[in-house]
């Protein structure tokens, strides 16, 4: 487990600095740049990589993926796309932290009790749920007050997870092969 263990948790990390950076750039196509940002296409990759350690190695293993995955993420962004003299960034890193501790934990917890369930019940309740609460928590902790319209915003980029959620339940079931269930 050492081994798939440092790479899940690296793997997250760049999954939070990737979608740290990200979410600070508008989709400026069709329209969207007031509804959606890069950021909510590479997000649900991080519940992913939680729902296969969960799945695979169970809830212990899991959270510990969420925070070695959090501390290399945070660490990440506070070195590579914080700056410091823009107090939107600092509010991305923050928010970003706190939505992603909340929004992980809570989706390890969700996925462990419905474990027992058809394959596909735990990864798309607990990336769902887990999913809004991430959005709400960053995109409030970030951009409230700002003049940049966070709700609507946060409401795009939901859609966005939970689109994606739905579609990374085909790479959850392949690899599901590679890992074996506790």
């Amino acid at each position: 487990m050492t081994k798939s263990f440092f790479l899940l948790s690296f793997l997250m990390g760049a999954v939070v600095l990737s979608s740290n950076y990200l979410v600070q750039f508008p989709i400026n196509y069709y329209g969207l740049n007031e509804i959606l940002t890069y950021g909510a296409f590479s997000y649900p990759i991080a519940f992913l990589i939680t729902d296969l350690a969960n799945r695979s190695y169970g809830k212990k293993a899991a959270n510990n993926i969420v925070y070695f995955g959090f501390i290399l993420g945070i660490t990440f962004t506070i070195l590579f796309s914080t700056d410091f003299a823009d107090l939107i960034s600092i509010r991305i890193a923050i928010g970003s932290g706190v939505a992603f501790l909340s929004a992980q934990l809570l989706d390890v917890q969700i996925f462990d009790n419905l474990r027992k369930k058809r394959w596909f019940i735990a990864p798309i309740t607990s990336s769902t749920i887990g999913s809004t609460v991430d959005t709400f928590l960053f995109f409030s902790i970030s951009f409230y007050a700002t003049g940049i319209s966070w709700l609507t915003l946060a409401l795009g980029d939901l859609a966005v997870k939970i689109f994606v959620a739905l579609i990374m339940l085909i790479p959850f079931r392949l690899l599901l092969k590679t890992f074996k269930p506790i």
